[in-house]
C-alpha cells in the first residue's frame, strides 16, 4: 500500500497548498465568498459538477448500483437534472442579483422581511450537508489507513476546513477543479472500465444476475419521483449551489457552464450504477450495499490505481463537505448573526475585516461540523430531514418570487413556517424517511402561499422596481465583478 499511501498523501499535501494560495488571493468579501464572481465556462463546469457529485453521488451511488442495478443510477440521475433545470431556466437571472445567499435574493424580492427565517431554515440544511459529508471521510480513511472513526472524520474534516478557511471560495474553487479531474479519470476513465472487465463484461453480467438489475425502471416509481422532489427541486434553491451560480463571471457562463456539469452529472450517474453492478456479480453477499465501492477498490485495482481512484473518493467527500461549509459559514455570518445583531445591509464594504469575520464564521462552523459528524449516527436520517426542511419549506417561496409577481412578503413567510412545520410533524407521524412528508408538505407550503399571497396586499411597487432592476443586471457598482480570469 506504500504507493497508494503515497498518491493519497501527495493529494492532501495538495490540497492544503491550494488553501494557501487562496489565502493570498482572496483580498475582499467578493473574492473571498464568491471568487469575485470571475469564473470561466471551463473552471465553472469542473466546480459545479465537483460540488453536486459529493460522497453520496460516488459511494452511494455504486451502493444503490450494487442493490438495484442500472436503475440505481436514479438519484445522481436526478441530482444532474436538477443542475440542468437551474442552469438552463434560473441561473441567469440569479447571477444578474448580484447577491451573496438565498435569503438575500428573498428580501430583494420581497422587500426585506423573509431573510431571517429563511436562513435559519438554509443554515439547518447546509449544517447537516457537510456534516454527512464529513462522516463520510470515516469509510475512506478506513480502508486507506486503518483508523477509528473519530480520527477518520478529525483528519478530514481538519483538511477541509484548514483550506476553506485560508482561502474561501478561491481556494475551494481551484481545490475543487482538481478534484474535479482526479474523479473523472479515478471513476470514469479507470475503475468504470476495470470493474466491467473484472465482472466479465456486460454478456457475463446479464448472464449473472436477474433480469430486474438492467430494468431502467426496476428502483421503483414512487422513488424515483420521491428523488426529484427530494434532488432535483434541492438543486433548484440549495445555498451551495447558488453561491457557486454567484461565481460565473456572465450570464452565458452559468447557463452554459452549468449545463455541461449537469450533462456530466447523468454520465456520472450511470457509470456509479455499472459499477455497482459489477461489484454484485464480483461480491453477491456483501454485508452491506454502501461497501461495494471500497471492496471492489480494495480487491480489484493494481497498486497506484487504487490509491487514485481512492482520492476521487477523498475528491467527491471533500467538494461536497467544502462547498457545503462555506455555504454554512455564509448564512450563519451574512443571514442570521449581521441580522441578530442588526447591520444587515450595513458595512457592507469590500474590506479585510469582513473577510475575517466570514473566515472566522469558517472556522467555528468547520469545528461544529466535526463535533456533529463525530456525535452522529444515522447519517441518512439527518440528511433527509434537512432536505426535507429545505425543499418543503424554501422551495415555493424561492420558485414562487422568480416566477410569480403577485406572491408576496406575508404569503412567503407563510409558506416557510407551514411548510416547515409540517413536514417536521409528518415526519414525526409517518417516520423520517417515509416518503409522505415531503409531498404534503410541499403542497401545503404551495397552498398557503397562493392564498395568503392572494388575501394580502401587493409587493410594494418600489420593492419590485428595485427586483427588476438586479433582475436586468443593473447590480450596483460596488459589486461589479473585476477582470475575468481565464477558463
Amino acid at each position: 500500500m506504500a504507493v497508494d499511501y503515497a498518491v493519497i498523501v501527495v493529494y492532501l499535501a495538495g490540497m492544503l497548498a491550494m488553501g494557501w494560495w487562496g489565502m493570498r488571493r482572496a483580498k475582499s468579501k467578493s473574492e473571498f465568498l464568491v471568487a469575485g464572481r470571475r469564473l470561466g465556462p471551463a473552471m465553472y463546469s469542473g466546480t459545479m459538477a465537483a460540488i453536486v457529485l459529493g460522497g453520496a453521488s460516488t459511494i452511494g451511488g455504486v451502493g444503490l448500483g450494487y442493490q438495484y442495478g442500472l436503475s440505481g443510477a436514479w438519484m445522481v440521475i436526478t441530482i444532474g437534472l436538477g443542475l440542468l433545470a437551474l442552469s438552463v431556466f434560473f441561473s441567469a437571472r440569479i447571477a444578474r442579483l448580484k447577491v451573496y445567499t438565498v435569503s438575500e435574493m428573498l428580501d430583494l424580492r420581497y422587500g426585506g422581511r423573509a431573510g431571517l427565517i429563511s436562513g435559519v431554515v438554509m443554515w439547518a440544511y447546509t449544517l447537516m450537508l457537510a456534516v454527512t459529508s464529513t462522516i463520510a471521510y470515516a469509510t475512506i480513511f478506513d480502508v486507506l489507513f486503518d483508523v477509528n472513526r473519530t480520527v477518520a472524520i478529525i483528519l478530514g474534516g481538519a483538511i477541509v476546513v484548514a483550506y476553506s478557511t485560508l482561502g474561501g471560495m478561491w481556494s475551494i474553487t481551484i481545490t475543487d477543479m482538481v478534484q474535479f479531474v482526479v474523479k473523472t479519470i479515478g471513476v470514469l476513465l479507470l475503475l468504470l472500465p476495470i470493474a466491467v472487465v473484472k465482472a466479465g463484461g456486460f454478456s457475463e453480467m446479464k448472464a449473472e444476475l436477474p433480469t430486474e438489475y438492467f430494468d431502467p425502471l426496476g428502483i421503483g416509481g414512487e422513488t424515483i419521483f420521491t428523488y426529484v422532489l427530494i434532488y432535483t427541486f434541492g438543486m433548484l434553491i440549495g445555498q451551495d449551489i447558488w453561491q457557486r451560480v454567484f461565481t460565473a463571471r456572465s450570464d452565458r457562463t452559468a447557463r452554459w457552464g452549468g449545463t455541461v456539469a449537469g450533462t456530466y452529472c447523468l454520465v456520472y450517474a450511470i457509470a456509479g450504477a455499472v459499477i455497482g453492478t459489477a461489484a454484485k456479480v464480483l461480491y453477491p453477499n456483501l454485508p452491506s450495499a454502501d461497501a461495494a465501492f471500497a471492496t471492489i477498490v480494495k480487491d480489484e485495482l493494481p497498486v497506484g490505481v487504487r490509491g487514485l481512484v481512492l482520492a476521487a473518493a477523498l475528491a467527491a467527500v471533500m467538494s461536497t463537505s467544502s462547498g457545503a461549509l462555506i455555504a454554512c459559514a455564509t448564512v450563519a455570518n451574512n443571514d442570521i448573526w449581521s441580522r441578530l445583531r442588526g447591520v444587515a445591509g450595513k458595512g457592507d464594504g469590500e474590506g479585510h475585516d469582513e473577510v475575517k469575520g466570514n473566515r472566522i464564521f469558517i472556522l467555528i462552523m468547520g469545528i461544529a461540523v466535526v463535533v456533529i459528524a463525530i456525535a452522529l449516527n444515522d447519517v441518512v436520517e439527518a440528511l433527509t430531514v434537512a432536505y426535507n426542511l429545505l425543499v418543503a419549506g424554501l422551495l415555493v417561496p424561492i420558485l414562487g418570487g422568480l416566477l410569480w409577481r403577485r406572491g408576496t412578503a406575508t404569503g412567503a413567510l407563510a409558506a416557510v413556517g407551514v411548510g416547515g412545520i409540517s413536514v417536521v410533524v409528518l415526519m414525526a407521524v409517518y417516520g423520517i424517511l417515509a416518503n409522505e412528508p415531503i409531498y404534503y408538505g410541499l403542497l401545503a407550503s404551495l397552498v398557503v402561499y397562493v392564498i395568503v399571497s392572494l388575501a394580502t396586499r401587493p409587493t410594494d411597487a418600489k420593492v419590485l422596481a428595485a427586483w427588476r432592476e438586479r433582475l436586468a443586471g443593473r447590480a450596483p457598482e460596488t459589486d461589479r465583478p473585476e477582470a475575468p480570469v481565464p477558463a
